[in-house]
Formats: structure tokens, C-alpha cells, sequence
């Protein structure tokens, strides 16, 4: 399978221009060997470094590309922040002028920043259908014990090696799923902005987003039993999420409410009395039941009681985050995305959210596919107490500036 990118590149009928660092895409068996011919293919010339870690270099011992040197990071305690990125700095090669990320989500966050502060061209190599972020413009990263999304540099190509992926230990593919069903959230909380603010909304990164979703989650089976196709459009689902933040420039279409919650336990803030050791993508799987659950709550409120909405105090933030946390989050919600929202504004826009909440799947049948598939469906099974379900509803909107339906629900009276 190739995805060619370029037929997103130029104006869109939102009336926007969308700028496409990403020329194409390929999902094939055996294509990590031809690396060096894709990036001719694409006029990529120059000092080429692979990245990896030692699992992932181990998991591609017999299909290394040919480049001119190479750069193993240690797999353990190997996180996409500071420390990470200094450890890859500290090795690339003076002469370097293009990095190969060969490895999942770390590997290629870490790259990907690397490579946008050094300036040099990238070139994504996935060896798990893990998370979204492959093609993506900017790279999650945990700065100073805080998540935050930095800017980055999307990959030229991207060349997939449908082998290793479909080899890769099935929980990275459950993780994967996870993330991509995490988008039926993301696009709702997207589109209540636009209703409630007027933010921008394309309606063609939006479909791109959702059809993708739809065809991994008609590939669910699939992807348990290991079936060629279902890897294929899972990998497929998480290049176009990626394909569709670098379209807008950010990680709207891609990350709302449930990857907010995700971050928040990732953060660990006192609160969290135990780290979880569950990946990201099924923090966002556990993240989408609790939202959708409480979306789904909101709109079914015969007559919502409203009030203008009130922003986050600081004294609030350092009382859930502590004072080793606190002073990101507190700059974080400097210029508060919802603080233009009164009563008035929910009020006469709230049937029209309702119709949007209503097409979120129902809550139902995906627990009932979370459980058919193995796949992590609760707190407890993500290594959190149950008992801090509120808490993360509550409080998990302070780890990003954005307007979601989560961030506004304090402007019901709730019992």
C-alpha cells in the first residue's frame, strides 16, 4: 500500500492552504531494506544516521538499511523527553544531515526533535502499529516532568515494513487501537470549539480522520489473529492521523479529552498514588470509554442548569499538581481557551453539541469490543484506582489549553 500524500498538498475546500512535509507513505513486507531507494526516489541525498533502540535494531537485524552510521539508544528507561533527547544529541554525528528513526513512538518522538532543532530532513521507519504520531508535525514530549506538544519536523517519507510490524508483540498493535479509536473523542471536542467559538474545523481533515478510525475499527478481529489487511489499515489509520495534524498544523483532529487524561496520568501528579506502567495508547483506549461515558451523560441531562465558565485558579492547579508540576501547568493555561464561554454562549449552542455527542459509537458495544479483543477497557486494568475517576474528569483538561467539552463541564450544575 502507498499513501501519496501530495494529494492533500494546496487548498482545501475549507479555504485554507495545507502544506505537506510528507510526500508519500509505503506499507509493505521487506520495504526497509529499500530505504535508501525511496529517499533517491524522493531526492533525499546526504549523511544519513539510523536510530534506533536495542530492542528495535535486534528486531530488524536482518533488514538494516544501508546508511552511513548508526545510532542504538538503550530501550530501558528511554522516555521522549529532555534526558532522551540530550542522550541522542550527544551521539549523532557532527556530519549528520538526515536521521532515520527506526523504532515506535519514543524513538521517533525523540527524533523527530532532534531533528527539527538541528534542521536536518527526517525519514520515519515504524516497527509497531503503536501510536498516531508517526507522520506528525510535532513531537509529545514529557519537558520538565510536564506533557507538552513541541514543535517538530514531519517525516519526508515513511516506509513501514508490514513483517516487522505484524511481528512486534501484539500489546503495541492493542495500544494502537486504542489510540486510533481515541479520534472519535478528539474529532468531537474539535467540532464543540468550532460551535462554541467559532475555531477553525475542516470538515476534509475531519472525514480523513473518522474514515480512518472506521476502517481500523472494522479491522478489530483482525488485528488479534494477525491478518495482513487488518495490520495494514491499522498502520494505514495511524499514518493518515498523522498525515491529518500535519494538514492543520497541530494535534486537533488527533487529541481531545481522552488523550488529556492519558497525560494526566502520565504526569503522575500527587494525586496518581501509583505510576502506570500502561502504554499510551491504552491510557487514550481507557481515556475514550470514560469520556464518551460522560458525554454521553451531558447530553442526556433533561434541563442542564448553565453558568459562565470560570478558569482554573492557581491555587487550585498547585493544590492537584504540587509544586514540582505546577508551574508548567499554571503557564500552560495562561490565556484559558474556554474563558470566553458564558452561560448564554452554551446555552444557545448546546442542542447542536448534543447532535455531535450522539454520534460518538456506543458506549456499550465498544466495552463489549474492548473485551472481545483482550483490550485494556478500565482504570484498574491500566494500573489506577477506579476510585479516581472523578478526579481525572475533573482535572485532567489543566494538562492542555484547549476547548473541549470536559474543559466546560463545570459550567453545568452537576450533582
Amino acid at each position: 500500500m502507498i499513501i501519496d500524500s501530495k494529494q492533500y498538498d494546496g487548498v482545501c475546500s475549507c479555504g485554507r492552504t495545507h502544506k505537506m512535509e510528507t510526500q508519500f507513505c509505503v506499507i509493505e513486507s521487506g520495504v526497509l531494506k529499500n530505504i535508501s531507494t525511496y529517499m533517491k526516489q524522493n531526492g533525499m541525498r546526504g549523511y544519513s544516521v539510523a536510530v534506533y533502540d536495542d530492542n528495535t535494531y535486534k528486531a530488524t537485524k536482518d533488514r538494516h538499511p544501508q546508511v552511513d552510521a548508526q545510532v542504538i539508544l538503550p530501550a530501558e528507561n528511554l522516555h521522549a523527553n529532555e534526558h532522551g533527547v540530550e542522550l541522542l544529541q550527544e551521539k549523532l554525528p557532527k556530519e549528520t544531515e538526515i536521521i532515520i528513526a527506526i523504532g515506535s513512538g519514543t524513538i521517533h518522538d525523540i527524533s523527530r526533535y532532534c531533528a527539527y532543532k538541528k534542521k536536518l530532513a527526517f525519514v520515519s521507519c515504524p516497527t509497531a502499529a503503536s501510536v498516531d504520531g508517526f507522520c506528525s508535525s510535532v513531537a509529545a514530549m514529557t519537558w520538565n516532568g510536564c506533557k507538552k506538544t513541541l514543535t517538530a519536523v514531519a517525516p519526508r517519507i515513511v516506509v513501514a515494513d508490514l513483517d516487522i510490524i505484524k511481528n512486534a508483540p501484539i500489546r503495541l498493535a492493542k495500544s494502537g487501537f486504542g489510540d486510533m479509536v481515541g479520534k472519535y473523542v478528539s474529532l468531537t471536542d474539535w467540532k464543540v470549539g468550532n460551535l462554541l467559538t467559532g475555531e477553525f474545523y475542516c470538515d476534509t481533515i475531519a472525514e480523513l480522520t473518522r474514515q480512518a478510525t472506521e476502517n481500523v475499527l472494522k479491522s478489530a478481529e483482525g488485528i488479534v489473529s494477525r491478518d495482513d489487511k487488518a495490520y495494514e489499515n491499522l498502520m494505514c489509520g495511524l499514518l493518515l492521523s498523522g498525515l491529518a495534524m500535519q494538514m492543520i498544523g497541530n494535534s486537533r483532529p488527533a487529541s481531545g479529552a481522552e488523550h488529556h487524561i492519558s497525560h494526566f496520568i502520565e504526569m503522575n501528579p500527587p494525586l496518581i498514588e501509583n505510576s502506570s506502567d500502561a502504554l499510551h495508547g491504552e491510557k487514550v483506549g481507557v481515556g475514550t470509554l470514560l469520556a464518551i461515558k460522560e458525554y454521553r451523560r451531558l447530553a442526556s441531562l433533561p434541563q442542564p442548569s448553565y453558568k459562565d465558565y470560570e478558569v482554573f485558579s492557581p491555587e487550585l492547579i498547585t493544590s492537584i499538581f504540587g509544586a514540582e508540576l505546577a508551574p508548567g501547568i499554571l503557564e500552560e493555561n495562561r490565556n484559558d481557551a474556554a474563558e470566553q464561554i458564558t452561560a448564554a454562549t452554551l446555552q444557545a449552542n448546546w442542542n447542536a453539541i448534543c447532535e455531535v455527542v450522539c454520534q460518538l459509537p456506543d458506549l456499550k458495544q465498544l466495552e463489549d469490543l474492548y473485551k472481545e479483543l483482550a483490550v485494556k477497557s478500565t482504570l484498574d486494568e491500566i494500573g489506577v484506582s477506579r476510585d479516581l475517576e472523578d478526579v481525572l474528569l475533573k482535572y485532567s483538561p489543566m494538562v492542555r489549553n484547549r476547548l473541549t467539552l470536559m474543559r466546560i463541564r463545570k459550567c453545568f450544575e452537576l450533582s
